[in-house]
Protein backbone atom coordinates (compact mmCIF):
# COMPACT_ATOMS: atom_id res chain seq x y z
CA UNK A 1 0.00 0.00 0.00
CA UNK A 2 1.25 3.48 -1.13
CA UNK A 3 1.18 4.62 3.18
CA UNK A 4 3.84 1.92 3.90
CA UNK A 5 6.67 3.07 4.88
CA UNK A 6 6.62 6.57 3.53
CA UNK A 7 6.19 10.01 5.16
CA UNK A 8 3.64 12.39 3.93
CA UNK A 9 2.95 15.99 4.40
CA UNK A 10 -0.13 17.37 4.16
CA UNK A 11 -1.29 21.49 4.14
CA UNK A 12 -4.76 23.29 5.39
CA UNK A 13 -5.25 25.55 2.40
CA UNK A 14 -7.33 28.40 4.70
CA UNK A 15 -5.31 28.01 8.01
CA UNK A 16 -1.03 28.45 8.64
CA UNK A 17 -1.10 25.28 9.67
CA UNK A 18 0.52 21.96 7.84
CA UNK A 19 0.73 18.46 8.99
CA UNK A 20 2.68 14.94 8.36
CA UNK A 21 1.86 11.29 8.46
CA UNK A 22 4.30 8.79 8.54
CA UNK A 23 4.26 4.93 8.53
CA UNK A 24 7.12 2.49 9.44
CA UNK A 25 6.31 -0.87 8.44
CA UNK A 26 9.07 -2.69 6.85
CA UNK A 27 11.94 -0.03 7.68
CA UNK A 28 10.51 -0.57 11.79
CA UNK A 29 10.11 -4.07 11.43
CA UNK A 30 14.05 -4.50 10.26
CA UNK A 31 15.00 -2.64 13.30
CA UNK A 32 13.57 -5.08 15.31
CA UNK A 33 15.02 -7.82 13.42
CA UNK A 34 18.44 -7.03 14.50
CA UNK A 35 17.69 -7.65 18.12
CA UNK A 36 15.60 -9.59 20.82
CA UNK A 37 13.64 -7.11 22.56
CA UNK A 38 10.85 -7.22 24.76
CA UNK A 39 7.28 -5.85 23.67
CA UNK A 40 7.60 -2.50 25.87
CA UNK A 41 10.88 -1.64 24.05
CA UNK A 42 9.65 -2.76 20.50
CA UNK A 43 6.62 -0.50 21.08
CA UNK A 44 8.92 2.90 22.45
CA UNK A 45 11.25 2.34 19.98
CA UNK A 46 8.67 2.84 17.07
CA UNK A 47 7.29 5.92 18.77
CA UNK A 48 10.88 7.17 18.85
CA UNK A 49 11.63 6.38 14.90
CA UNK A 50 8.41 7.85 14.08
CA UNK A 51 9.16 10.82 16.05
CA UNK A 52 12.43 11.28 14.26
CA UNK A 53 10.97 11.04 10.86
CA UNK A 54 8.43 13.43 12.00
CA UNK A 55 10.94 16.17 13.25
CA UNK A 56 13.54 15.49 10.35
CA UNK A 57 10.06 17.24 8.31
CA UNK A 58 9.51 19.81 10.32
CA UNK A 59 14.14 20.91 9.49
CA UNK A 60 15.53 21.96 5.99
CA UNK A 61 18.86 20.54 6.16
CA UNK A 62 21.33 17.85 4.64
CA UNK A 63 22.66 15.83 7.62
CA UNK A 64 21.60 13.75 10.77
CA UNK A 65 19.02 13.99 12.79
CA UNK A 66 19.78 11.55 16.93
CA UNK A 67 17.40 11.13 19.51
CA UNK A 68 18.67 9.50 22.44
CA UNK A 69 16.81 9.05 25.26
CA UNK A 70 18.96 8.41 28.33
CA UNK A 71 17.51 6.89 31.92
CA UNK A 72 18.91 5.18 35.44
CA UNK A 73 15.53 2.99 35.01
CA UNK A 74 14.91 0.02 33.38
CA UNK A 75 15.95 0.71 29.90
CA UNK A 76 19.27 2.99 29.86
CA UNK A 77 18.63 3.62 26.69
CA UNK A 78 17.14 4.43 23.46
CA UNK A 79 18.66 5.55 20.60
CA UNK A 80 17.40 6.53 16.83
CA UNK A 81 19.06 8.45 13.63
CA UNK A 82 17.02 9.44 10.97
CA UNK A 83 18.96 11.13 7.77
CA UNK A 84 17.90 14.73 5.78
CA UNK A 85 16.10 12.06 3.18
CA UNK A 86 14.77 9.95 5.44
CA UNK A 87 16.89 6.70 5.93
CA UNK A 88 16.21 5.47 10.44
CA UNK A 89 18.22 3.03 12.30
CA UNK A 90 17.75 2.64 16.04
CA UNK A 91 18.79 0.70 19.21
CA UNK A 92 17.94 0.14 22.59
CA UNK A 93 20.12 -0.67 26.01
CA UNK A 94 18.05 -2.02 28.93
CA UNK A 95 17.94 -4.47 31.82
CA UNK A 96 17.18 -8.17 31.09
CA UNK A 97 14.87 -8.08 33.65
CA UNK A 98 13.50 -5.81 32.50
CA UNK A 99 9.55 -5.00 34.20
CA UNK A 100 6.93 -2.22 33.34
CA UNK A 101 5.34 -1.22 30.50
CA UNK A 102 4.80 3.06 30.36
CA UNK A 103 7.11 5.39 29.90
CA UNK A 104 7.36 6.29 33.50
CA UNK A 105 8.12 2.76 34.26
CA UNK A 106 10.53 1.90 31.43
CA UNK A 107 12.75 5.50 31.71
CA UNK A 108 11.97 7.00 34.68
CA UNK A 109 13.95 10.64 35.32
CA UNK A 110 14.75 10.48 31.61
CA UNK A 111 15.94 12.74 29.21
CA UNK A 112 15.83 12.93 25.76
CA UNK A 113 18.49 14.88 23.22
CA UNK A 114 17.65 16.19 20.34
CA UNK A 115 20.68 16.64 18.14
CA UNK A 116 20.96 18.25 14.55
CA UNK A 117 24.17 17.67 12.99
CA UNK A 118 24.51 18.71 9.55
CA UNK A 119 26.70 18.65 6.98
CA UNK A 120 27.15 22.16 6.83
CA UNK A 121 26.96 24.82 9.52
CA UNK A 122 26.71 24.32 13.24
CA UNK A 123 25.56 21.72 15.40
CA UNK A 124 21.96 22.13 17.00
CA UNK A 125 21.11 20.31 20.49
CA UNK A 126 17.96 20.45 22.33
CA UNK A 127 17.11 18.57 25.78
CA UNK A 128 13.58 16.83 26.59
CA UNK A 129 12.58 15.82 29.72
CA UNK A 130 10.62 12.46 29.86
CA UNK A 131 7.91 13.45 32.49
CA UNK A 132 5.23 12.73 30.45
CA UNK A 133 3.21 10.04 30.55
CA UNK A 134 3.88 9.12 26.80
CA UNK A 135 6.88 10.02 24.50
CA UNK A 136 4.28 12.32 22.63
CA UNK A 137 3.54 14.05 25.26
CA UNK A 138 6.99 15.08 26.15
CA UNK A 139 7.64 15.96 22.85
CA UNK A 140 5.08 18.47 22.91
CA UNK A 141 5.61 19.86 26.09
CA UNK A 142 9.11 20.48 24.80
CA UNK A 143 7.46 22.75 21.68
CA UNK A 144 5.36 24.73 24.15
CA UNK A 145 7.56 25.57 26.50
CA UNK A 146 10.07 26.39 23.33
CA UNK A 147 9.73 29.81 21.18
CA UNK A 148 9.26 26.98 17.96
CA UNK A 149 6.13 27.16 15.92
CA UNK A 150 3.02 25.24 18.14
CA UNK A 151 3.61 21.56 17.45
CA UNK A 152 1.91 18.74 18.31
CA UNK A 153 2.28 14.76 17.94
CA UNK A 154 0.75 11.46 17.48
CA UNK A 155 2.44 8.42 18.04
CA UNK A 156 1.57 4.67 18.26
CA UNK A 157 3.43 1.68 17.87
CA UNK A 158 2.90 -2.26 18.64
CA UNK A 159 5.69 -3.90 17.67
CA UNK A 160 4.51 -4.54 14.14
CA UNK A 161 3.86 -1.47 12.66
CA UNK A 162 4.59 2.41 13.77
CA UNK A 163 2.71 5.43 13.07
CA UNK A 164 3.09 9.09 13.67
CA UNK A 165 0.53 12.52 12.88
CA UNK A 166 2.40 15.72 13.39
CA UNK A 167 0.54 19.19 13.46
CA UNK A 168 2.13 22.70 13.26
CA UNK A 169 1.45 26.17 12.95
CA UNK A 170 3.14 27.83 10.54
CA UNK A 171 4.07 31.83 10.46
CA UNK A 172 1.03 34.06 9.89
CA UNK A 173 -0.05 34.17 5.86
CA UNK A 174 -3.44 32.84 5.80
CA UNK A 175 -4.73 34.17 9.35
CA UNK A 176 -3.55 37.48 10.42
CA UNK A 177 -5.71 38.11 13.25
CA UNK A 178 -4.15 35.79 16.66
CA UNK A 179 -6.97 35.43 18.02
CA UNK A 180 -7.94 33.77 15.11
CA UNK A 181 -5.47 31.79 14.36
CA UNK A 182 -5.15 30.39 18.02
CA UNK A 183 -8.91 29.55 17.66
CA UNK A 184 -8.06 27.28 14.71
CA UNK A 185 -5.30 25.82 16.28
CA UNK A 186 -7.01 24.67 18.98
CA UNK A 187 -10.18 23.63 17.03
CA UNK A 188 -7.27 21.02 14.89
CA UNK A 189 -5.57 20.01 17.39
CA UNK A 190 -9.12 18.98 19.60
CA UNK A 191 -10.46 17.22 15.57
CA UNK A 192 -6.57 15.39 16.09
CA UNK A 193 -7.52 14.01 19.24
CA UNK A 194 -10.50 12.03 18.13
CA UNK A 195 -7.99 9.78 16.45
CA UNK A 196 -8.17 6.56 18.02
CA UNK A 197 -4.70 4.43 18.31
CA UNK A 198 -6.46 1.87 16.64
CA UNK A 199 -7.35 4.43 13.92
CA UNK A 200 -4.09 5.73 14.07
CA UNK A 201 -2.21 2.47 13.14
CA UNK A 202 -4.36 0.75 11.06
CA UNK A 203 -5.81 3.60 8.76
CA UNK A 204 -4.47 4.75 5.34
CA UNK A 205 -3.41 8.41 5.63
CA UNK A 206 -6.43 9.74 2.92
CA UNK A 207 -8.56 7.91 5.27
CA UNK A 208 -7.24 9.53 8.21
CA UNK A 209 -7.71 12.92 7.10
CA UNK A 210 -11.04 12.30 5.84
CA UNK A 211 -12.16 10.99 8.98
CA UNK A 212 -10.40 13.86 11.15
CA UNK A 213 -10.46 17.12 8.54
CA UNK A 214 -13.35 15.97 5.79
CA UNK A 215 -14.87 19.92 6.99
CA UNK A 216 -11.95 21.52 5.94
CA UNK A 217 -10.01 21.84 2.35
CA UNK A 218 -6.70 19.89 3.18
CA UNK A 219 -3.96 19.40 -0.09
CA UNK A 220 -1.96 16.14 0.49
CA UNK A 221 1.19 15.84 -1.00
CA UNK A 222 3.38 13.02 -2.67
CA UNK A 223 4.71 10.78 0.08
CA UNK A 224 8.14 10.32 0.53
CA UNK A 225 10.09 6.91 1.09
CA UNK A 226 11.49 6.14 4.69
CA UNK A 227 13.84 3.30 4.87
CA UNK A 228 16.06 1.20 7.03
CA UNK A 229 19.95 1.47 6.44
CA UNK A 230 22.64 1.15 8.42
CA UNK A 231 25.70 3.88 8.07
CA UNK A 232 28.24 1.10 9.29
CA UNK A 233 31.25 0.16 6.84
CA UNK A 234 34.70 -1.47 6.79
CA UNK A 235 36.02 1.63 5.93
CA UNK A 236 34.41 3.29 9.10
CA UNK A 237 35.07 0.64 11.29
CA UNK A 238 39.28 0.89 9.65
CA UNK A 239 39.17 4.82 10.66
CA UNK A 240 37.86 3.52 13.93
CA UNK A 241 41.02 1.31 14.74
CA UNK A 242 43.60 3.72 13.22
CA UNK A 243 42.07 6.76 15.40
CA UNK A 244 43.36 3.95 18.02
CA UNK A 245 46.92 5.07 16.67
CA UNK A 246 49.27 1.88 16.05
CA UNK A 247 50.37 0.42 19.36
CA UNK A 248 47.01 0.39 21.08
CA UNK A 249 45.69 -1.47 18.15
CA UNK A 250 48.54 -4.06 18.58
CA UNK A 251 48.00 -4.35 22.06
CA UNK A 252 43.97 -5.25 21.00
CA UNK A 253 44.80 -7.23 18.30
CA UNK A 254 46.76 -9.58 20.87
CA UNK A 255 44.22 -9.05 23.14
CA UNK A 256 41.77 -10.58 20.82
CA UNK A 257 43.99 -13.69 19.71
CA UNK A 258 45.44 -11.71 16.37
CA UNK A 259 41.96 -10.73 14.89
CA UNK A 260 39.98 -7.90 16.01
CA UNK A 261 36.49 -8.10 15.70
CA UNK A 262 33.94 -4.56 15.41
CA UNK A 263 30.37 -5.21 15.62
CA UNK A 264 27.96 -2.46 14.93
CA UNK A 265 25.29 -1.64 17.53
CA UNK A 266 22.62 -0.58 14.80
CA UNK A 267 22.76 -4.08 12.33
CA UNK A 268 24.69 -6.48 14.04
CA UNK A 269 27.42 -6.86 11.11
CA UNK A 270 31.13 -7.64 12.08
CA UNK A 271 34.31 -6.54 10.56
CA UNK A 272 37.09 -8.67 11.31
CA UNK A 273 40.55 -6.74 10.86
CA UNK A 274 43.83 -9.63 11.19
CA UNK A 275 47.23 -8.06 11.33
CA UNK A 276 48.12 -7.50 7.97
CA UNK A 277 44.66 -5.83 7.34
CA UNK A 278 45.19 -4.12 10.26
CA UNK A 279 49.03 -2.98 8.82
CA UNK A 280 48.05 -1.82 5.30
CA UNK A 281 44.67 0.53 6.97
CA UNK A 282 48.32 2.51 9.00
CA UNK A 283 49.93 2.41 5.49
CA UNK A 284 46.99 3.96 3.37
CA UNK A 285 46.47 6.65 6.47
CA UNK A 286 50.21 7.34 5.96
CA UNK A 287 50.22 7.80 2.67
CA UNK A 288 47.21 9.92 2.74
CA UNK A 289 48.62 12.30 5.07
CA UNK A 290 51.66 12.56 3.25
CA UNK A 291 49.68 13.30 0.63
CA UNK A 292 48.13 16.39 2.41
CA UNK A 293 51.22 17.67 2.93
Amino acid sequence: MAYQDSTQRFLFENADVRGELVALDASYREVLAKHDYPEPIRELLGELLAAAVLLSTTIKFDGLLVLQASSPGPISTLMVECTSDQAVRGIARYDENITGSTLGDLMPGGILAITVDPEEGQRYQGIVSLDGSTLAECLNGYFENSEQLPTRFRLQADGRTARGLLLQALPADRQRDTEQRAATWEHLNILADTLSAEELLSLDNQTVLHRLFHQEDVRLFDPRQVRFECSCSVERSGNALVSLGHDDAMVLLAEQNGEIEIDCQFCNTRYLFDQERIEDLFRSAQEHARRLH
